[in-house]
């Protein structure tokens, strides 16, 4: 990872242009190259490497699998997702709740949409409909580990709430933590009318996983679209209907 100095750059990526897996339990649009699906040209995008938008049938999910040497944020937009892993961590993710598991010397870890076998009950029929993003730890063999907050009541601001960060400035607000002092991921909930304003890094990645916003400068996104910002930002984001949006905050790049 390298600091960088590029010329500006808006590039706006829309939502029918993602990569696509279906599959009668998933339907996943992934913002990158990934699994079988691989552009060299579409790899990351600051320190972003996976920004998958996925939606699971209920009683179904990712069965146990590795990872290693990876920052992973899962932002629940609808219903609710099981976590287990092998460090011991077993809790249900839902709306308003961020969560981060970090990877790396190694970790294994199940993701269903089956909250009733952790909280008895009767089985629901509802999907899941998630984000998952991955970003590159600072350094490689870090501890694994697991963090989740509730931040459901911040987010009824309107504002740009930080939802999981490692950026010394974020230290003991909102945002869990994550093992990479260059990367911030930031949330709002915006109602017809409401604005944020972006922040200034080197590289942003603004995703709308619903609704619709006007981005200024570059007209209406909706559902599932994203934008890519290369040295700039600043720009105001306004939604015409209720919405959401994330937006990654990044001052460094993979590589250089």
């Amino acid at each position: 990872m390298t600091e960088t100095t590029l010329a500006p750059r808006v590039d706006v990526r829309r939502a029918a242009d993602r990569f696509a897996t279906a599959i009668p339990w998933l339907y996943s649009h992934h913002s990158f190259s990934f699994g079988g699906h691989y552009d060299p040209g579409n790899t990351h995008h600051g320190l972003l490497m996976v920004n998958n938008d996925d939606v699971v049938t209920a009683g179904q999910g990712f069965d146990t699998h590795p990872h290693r040497d990876m920052e992973i944020v899962t932002w629940v937009l609808q219903g609710s997702l099981v976590h287990q892993d092998s460090t011991g961590h077993s809790g249900v993710i839902y709306p308003g709740l961020a969560q981060r598991m970090s990877a790396g010397t190694g970790i294994l870890h199940s993701e269903k949409n089956d909250s009733w076998r952790l909280q008895g009950g009767d089985a629901h029929s509802e999907p899941v409909h998630f984000v998952q993003m991955w970003v590159l730890p600072d350094s490689a063999g870090v501890t694994p580990g697991y963090e989740q907050r509730e931040i459901d009541a911040e987010l009824l601001s309107g504002a740009l709430v930080p939802v999981a960060s490692g950026m010394e400035r974020h230290d003991g607000d909102t945002a869990i933590r994550i093992a990479n002092r260059h990367a911030a991921l930031h949330a709002a909930r915006l109602q017809p009318g409401q604005h944020v304003e972006l922040p200034d890094a080197p590289f942003l990645h603004l995703f709308v996983p619903r609704g619709e916003v006007v981005l200024e400068g570059a007209g209406p996104l909706g559902t599932g679209d994203a934008v890519r910002f290369t040295a700039t930002g600043g720009q105001k984001v306004t939604a015409t209907q209720a919405s959401e949006i994330l937006v990654w905050e990044m001052h460094a790049t993979i590589g250089g």
